[in-house]
Formats: C-alpha cells, structure tokens, sequence
C-alpha cells in the first residue's frame, strides 16, 4: 500500500518552488511506495507565505517553524532558508523525530554542521541535501562509465561555475534578496554557493580529495546594507580558483566567479583517463560528450551522447527516446531516490555526513584563500 508522506516546508525563495514542484511531480511518474502531501508552509512573511502556499496547494501556514516542527501530522521539514538558520532547524526538526531535508550547503561551516549530522544520527531520522545536479540524467550516467571502468585511470578533473549577478557595486547585501553577499547569512560567497555543487559532484564521481590551494578575491569590498542602507565591508568572497590533488591520484581544478559577464548558470566539468575523456555542460544538460581512445584511429574523436533512452538514468520513467528533460527534473529525481530509500533502507546520499565533506573543503578553500597556503584534508583536518 502507498503511504502518505506529510512535508513541512520552510521558506518560500527560489530553492522552496523546486522543491515543491519535486515533491508535487514524483509520484505521477516514480512508483516510491510514497505519495506526499504538501501539509504545510512556514515563514515570518505570512502574507508571502499564504501566497505561495495557494501557489503550490500547501494545505496551511504557519508564521513560524517551530510551530511546523511541533505539529503531529508533519512527518518531514525541508529547508529552503538562507544559510545562517539550516543548523537551528534542522537540530530542532531531528530532535522531534521528523526527517529533515535540507538545502545546501549543509552549513556556513563544518563546525557548524557537525552538530547537525549528530542530531540527525542520534535521532536515526532520514536524512538528505539538495545538491541536485548528481540527479542530471547525463551526470548520473558519466558516473556509471566511471564505475564501469572505462575511462580507466584519470588524471585530470576540472570543473567550473561562472555567474555574472553581482558585478555591480550597486547591489546591496543582506535582505531577503542578496542575503548571499552577506558573510553573516551565507557564510561564504561563491565557495559555499556555486563551488560547493561542483565539488559534491567532483568527490562523488573521483573519491576524496587529499589537499588543495586556492585564491579568493573580494572585488567590491563596500556594499550597501539592504536593511539600513548604511555602507559595510562585504565579507564573501566575488571568485575562487582552487588546485586540488585527489586521494586517487589525479590533479584538480576548479573555478567559480560572480563576475564572468555574460553567464548566468556555466556550469561545466571534463574528466581525462587513461582510455578516454568525459564532459558536459548544463547549458546542454541532456548530452555527454565522450572521447574514446580505443577506438579506431581513423574512427576515433569526440562523440555526443544524446541521454534519453529508456535504459539511461530515471528515463525510462519520462517520455519517449530523443524528448529532453530540465532542470527541474533533477529535483524530482532527488526526492524519487529519498523516497525510495525509505521504503528499501538505503539512505539516499547526499546524507548530512556526506554533505559535511563538502563544506569541510569549502573551509579549506577559504581557509587557503587567505593563507595562500596549500592545507592538508587527508588526515581530516582543514587547517
């Protein structure tokens, strides 16, 4: 029998809107054993709330997540709120027994999140966080032709998420809108907001990484307070350039900025092995481009994959071969893969302990980015 799953969510942004349509979408196309409801909605701004509660079909509103986290017939509260309440509420939602998703990154920092993955543990409540994009079908499969071997050893991974939002001295920090400029509700700028997705996806597809060197720049130090208008120091940092060395052996890069003109979302990766190359780029999220160098010499160059059949990741659960699927897809395919865990017992990763590696190495990014100096992760320590 289908059970029902009662969702609590908090915060009503960006991140929230996703996530709801994830969670309205999955089962008319993922047979989980669950079927969730959209129970309730909860933020300060009842009246933005209500809005998005009718927007979406939340069943009620509540002014504050406490009150959410008390309420019997809520079984899971998803964080979607800036990054300086994760902790609070997710400790708070553990403690209570619900189960507790939440948006990355994890925590501002790893000292901040271990109390996080303890509450979670303690309490034995499922656990997970958004990052969505190991769920791009292409992605998935680049992940299955490295387990499978056929890159065989790898060298090299590079990776790179470049925006263009920010470049204007005239954008304010903090307040409901830019509240990722501020180092006091987000913890850190591109590291924690953009560099975390590539290096979740990075240790998932090549292992651990063992040491790294960045460079961080903060290219308008003064922004306006969007609260009092008062100008302050901004405490994020603008860009990040990080070298990496992976326990398996091979060298990264990995490059993020808020000021590449011209690119909103350039997200992209390339992985170089002894037998072959892998790449792919979210602007064109449903193709892997592929280099085999066992093929033919007079065969041989870069391929394009198409990732629509059936027998490719969650698309056999879609359209027919050759229809493409978005970003929003990723979304659901993440809640698919929680709620199946919830019926076979294996927890679906990212778990709060995965997710407190990746803030571990955006610590040390920050940490380098001042220092200039390379740090050590091999032996668990960020400084």
């Amino acid at each position: 029998m289908t059970k029902t799953l009662n969702v609590g969510m908090v915060g009503y942004g960006f991140m929230a809107r996703a996530h709801s349509n994830a969670w309205s979408k999955v089962s008319h196309f993922f047979d989980t054993g669950y079927r969730p409801v959209l129970k309730a909605v909860a933020a300060r701004n009842t009246q933005k709330a209500t809005a998005f509660a009718e927007q979406w079909g939340y069943e009620a509103v509540e002014s504050d997540w406490r009150r959410l986290i008390e309420r019997a017939d809520i079984d899971a509260i998803d964080i979607c709120t800036p990054n300086d309440s994760h902790a609070e509420i997710a400790i708070a939602a553990a403690k209570a027994g619900k189960m507790v998703l939440c948006e990355k990154p994890l925590a501002r920092t790893e000292a901040e999140g271990k109390p996080m993955v303890e509450a979670v543990e303690a309490a034995g409540v499922p656990n997970m966080v958004w990052y969505n994009y190991r769920r791009v079908p292409a992605v998935m499969l680049v992940k299955r032709m490295i387990d499978q071997g056929l890159l065989g050893h790898i060298y090299h991974y590079r990776a790179k998420f470049l925006q263009d939002w920010t470049i204007s001295p005239d954008v304010p920090q903090g307040g409901a809108a830019t509240w990722r400029l501020d180092v006091e509700s987000a913890g850190s700028g591109v590291t924690g907001d953009l560099l975390a997705h590539c290096l979740d996806t990075a240790i998932w597809l090549n292992g651990g990484i063992d040491s790294l060197t960045a460079m961080t720049e903060t290219f308008v130090k003064q922004r306006k307070d969007a609260t009092t208008g008062a100008m302050r120091d901004v405490g994020i940092d603008d860009a990040a350039a990080v070298m990496t060395r992976f326990a398996n052996g091979s060298l990264g890069t990995f490059e993020s900025t808020r000021y590449a003109r011209g690119h909103k979302a350039a997200y992209t990766l390339e992985i170089n092995g002894e037998n072959g190359s892998l790449a792919w780029d979210l602007h064109d999220l449903n193709r892997v481009a592929w280099f085999d160098h066992r093929t033919p010499g007079a065969l041989r160059g870069w391929t394009s994959i198409l990732v629509t059949d059936g027998e490719h990741p969650y698309l056999g659960k879609w359209w027919v071969p050759g229809l493409i699927i978005g970003y929003e897809h990723s979304f659901v395919h993440q809640v698919a893969d929680f709620l199946e865990g919830l019926s076979n017992g294996k927890p679906a990763a990212p778990t709060f302990r995965d997710a407190l590696e990746t803030t571990r190495i955006c610590d040390a990014i920050i940490a380098s980015g001042r220092s200039g100096q390379w740090v050590d992760l091999a032996d668990g320590a960020t400084a």
